[in-house]
């Protein structure tokens, strides 16, 4: 049983050709760009910037971000320098599949599972609050029943918004592109609007102390389940503010800047993806970073973090109440609602595609790699992920989505940064249109800041990881191991025959 068997990156690119599993090649890089901020500007901005603020950082949140972006910066260069050299769809999992081996390349497929499936229910989610907030007091008003997943029944607009999505991606690649064109411009004039409307409301007084003191935890949350790991392990006071609450709401914030590398994941279907992965990839991160750090210097300028409630979904509408603004807040609202649908469909595609490369490569029931015959697009996987999606959002709460997503990514961002040096060991050779600069740096340092922002994850986030990362060797073994293209006795052949 050979678990480490690798695919070669030529067979990984030969096999984008085949008839039955072709996509389309319709993206360049503004289209690239473009999916980039408009996946990574989400919920993470839209929600977690009041919860960090009121329960982590204060108006230290702005260094939270910086510290999150520079985690992303690190690990989207080595994501460049893979998608530029292994232009297929997958990102991660392919990516894996060529420099450590099978099993691996399933682990991070699964992996990206908790990204990309659960941070679509996440973001499917975080729409619903804002949907609700923007029709509350109307005839059109969401019954409390039907509106959350903790305190009603089942968030319904989450549901919709999932089923919704999965539609328009089943209707083309390019389709979804000019979709998300339009909903991104929409998002980027709200977060100007922000910005822009914000400055004028900002007290100096706000930022005082801008890293709040180190206080104890309140009772009850100093449990493992509720404590970030690396305290647990240390045998650490918890505590939440100081300069450990700016770490621990990087890596909480660290949810809003997911969706770079799903960019990497339609190098398949783009023009010239050499050139227009890498570019796709770094300026898309570079605007949200600018953008975030803004963004969150003018909330917590505008309102007293002491006076933000963590619990409010919408605490950027919130801001501009708090100094009587209420159109503003307004405006928010609705342009929030329209922009995080955007980020659904994005992540609802990056799960198609490893999907679809895990099915073609046999670790997968092959039928999920077929391709619709008139769009181009993998229409099955799209539909079994939207119902999946619908599920989840519809029944789990947002906060418990969100952690699990980071930790999932954290983790694909750690496979991928060991990747790229040992692609350079294995194959110097192969041609690479993007090269990381001083990789044995970059790829070290995101190595270790991934890893400890991973560690300041709380330990219910960590079982959860682990249970759900159990459940995924069960299913190789007991499938993908026997089923592989590269398993003893399937000839290529044979597997790439769709049911």
């Amino acid at each position: 049983m050979d678990l480490f068997r690798t695919k070669s990156v030529e067979q990984s690119i030969a096999e984008t050709d085949e008839p039955e599993h072709r996509l389309k090649k319709n993206l360049g890089a503004l289209d690239l760009t473009v999916f980039g901020v408009g996946v990574i500007i989400g919920a993470g901005i839209f929600v977690y910037t009041g919860l960090v603020a009121a329960t982590n950082a204060g108006p230290a949140i702005a260094l939270s971000f910086a510290i999150a972006g520079a985690a992303c910066a690190l690990a989207a260069l080595c994501y460049a320098e893979f998608a530029s050299t292994v232009p297929v769809a997958g990102s991660a999992y392919t990516f894996s599949y060529a420099t450590f081996g099978e099993l691996v390349a399933w682990v991070i497929g699964w992996d990206l599972v908790l990204e990309f499936t659960v941070g679509a229910s996440a973001l499917a989610a975080g729409f619903s609050g804002y949907l609700q907030n923007v029709l509350a007091g109307t005839p059109l008003e969401v019954p409390a029943s039907l509106g959350s997943a903790s305190e009603g029944i089942v968030n319904l607009p989450a549901v919709l918004i999932s089923l919704i999505v999965a539609g328009v991606l089943v209707g083309g690649i390019k389709l979804s592109s000019r979709v998300n064109q339009v909903v991104v411009a929409i998002k980027l004039a709200v977060v100007g609007l922000v910005i822009v409307m914000g400055i004028g409301y900002i007290k100096a007084a706000n930022y005082t102390p801008f890293i709040p003191p180190s206080q104890p935890t309140a009772d009850g949350e100093g449990s493992f389940w509720k404590t970030p790991l690396i305290t647990s392990i240390f045998g650490l006071e918890p505590a939440v503010f100081g300069v450990a609450g700016v770490i621990a709401g990087a890596s909480i914030v660290f949810f809003a800047f997911i969706g770079f590398d799903v960019v990497a994941t339609t190098a398949e279907e783009t023009r010239n993806p050499q050139r227009n992965v890498p570019i796709g990839i770094l300026g898309s991160l570079a605007i949200v970073t600018v953008l975030y750090i803004a963004v969150s210097l003018v909330v917590t300028g505008m309102q007293n973090y002491q006076d933000i409630d963590p619990n409010d979904s919408a605490p950027l509408a919130t801001a501009f109440d708090s100094v009587g603004v209420e159109w503003i807040g307004n405006v928010i609202a609705v342009g929030a609602t329209i922009g995080l649908t955007v980020v659904v469909l994005i992540l609802m595609m990056g799960q198609t595609r490893v999907a679809f490369a895990m099915a073609r490569d046999g670790l997968l029931p092959i039928g999920l790699a077929k391709v619709h015959p008139k769009y181009g697009t993998p229409y099955r996987i799209t539909f079994i992920t939207g119902i999946g999606v619908a599920v989840l959002s519809g029944f789990v709460d947002f906060e418990t989505l969100g952690d699990l997503v980071s930790i999932g990514t954290l983790f694909a961002f750690v496979l991928v940064s060991v990747g790229v040096l040992i692609l350079r060991r294995t194959r110097p050779d192969l041609p690479r249109a993007f090269r990381t600069p001083a990789v044995g740096v970059v790829a070290t340092a995101s190595v270790l800041l991934c890893f400890y922002l991973m560690l300041n994850l709380i330990g219910e986030t960590w079982v959860r990881f682990l249970i759900w990362m159990a459940i995924g060797l069960v299913v190789y073994f007991v499938y993908g191991q026997r089923n592989s293209r590269l398993a003893p006795g399937h000839d290529q052949a044979e597997v790439s025959t769709p049911v």
